[in-house]
């Protein structure tokens, strides 16, 4: 049994439980909603969002080096395929699970959440919501390539000799990034438990 179906409401805030009648919690004084109405819309938009800016965070260079003799630019998959040039297979493994299969595998997991629920599949409740929480908490992890471009950014400024300065997709990536996160926080996981419930026709 649910707390929905023993007439129970939790407070998403600090997680007080009320009688479903309730509108305002009496510990935090914030809102309470049995549900969150609008869920599945937001989730949808953030993370369409998400993928449109994904698309130029692999087009563009994500580094711009310059140097007395040469000026390249690096996308990211561009920047794996130089690091396996260059013997460093670790690094490069950590750049192209935290740039391409991450981000990848979120985009598929919120969209399959989104999916199950809308359609109302009462399967697997319990994976669904283990890989949601998979999802949230990946989420803080997914800024590595902006990270990196930013320390590089800030160590590597040798005026004449050299300069490493972020390219366009590092702001691209950043935004993918948070748009994903907000996909991730919009979805309320309290409507995975409410498949089995009958639909009503009201």
């Amino acid at each position: 049994m649910t707390a929905r179906q023993a007439g129970l409401i939790g407070c998403r805030r600090c997680g007080q439980v009320h009688a479903g009648g309730a509108v305002r919690c009496k510990r935090c004084h914030g809102p309470i909603r049995s549900r969150d109405t609008e869920s599945l819309q937001k989730v949808w938009a953030w993370l369409i969002a998400g993928i449109i800016a994904f698309i130029p965070a692999n087009i563009y260079p994500m580094l711009l080096t310059s140097t007395l003799l040469d000026r390249s630019e690096q996308t990211i998959i561009g920047g794996v395929i130089e690091l396996l040039h260059y013997g460093s297979y670790g690094i490069a493994t950590i750049v192209f699970v935290a740039s391409i299969m991450i981000p990848v595998g979120k985009f598929i997991a919120i969209a399959y959440l989104a999916w199950a629920v809308q359609h109302r599949s009462s399967r697997n409740q319990h994976q669904r919501h283990k890989l949601y929480d998979v999802v949230e908490f990946i989420g803080r992890w997914s800024m590595i390539d902006v990270f990196v471009v930013a320390i590089l950014s800030a160590l590597v400024q040798l005026n004449a000799v050299a300069t490493i300065n972020p390219g366009i997709a590092a702001l691209s990536f950043g935004l993918s990034v948070i748009f994903t996160m907000l996909s991730a926080l919009a979805f309320d996981p309290r409507l995975i438990w409410d498949e089995e419930e009958p639909v009503s026709h009201d």
